[in-house]
């Protein structure tokens, strides 16, 4: 079988293969782009050390299991 485009028989092979290649290109040009940009580390972000805790001992655990945290997530790295 085949359609009529512009006055011009064209078979459904063609048409199907066009999609596929079409359906790829934009793929490969939405996936593609700078290496560079991916790369770059995030900006830091500003240090809020307010904690809302009911009473002294129970912020200092808190800052104390942060603390740790952040020593095994640099040791993990």
């Amino acid at each position: 079988m085949s359609y009529n485009i512009a006055g011009m028989a064209i078979k459904n092979e063609y048409l199907a293969l066009g999609t596929i290649l079409t359906t790829i290109g934009v793929a490969a040009t939405q996936l593609g782009g700078s290496k560079d940009a991916g790369s770059k580390a995030p900006a830091p972000i500003a240090q809020d050390t307010s904690i809302a805790a009911s009473s002294s001992a129970e912020e200092d655990f808190i800052r104390q299991f942060v603390a740790e945290a952040e020593k095994e997530e640099k040791k993990g790295h």
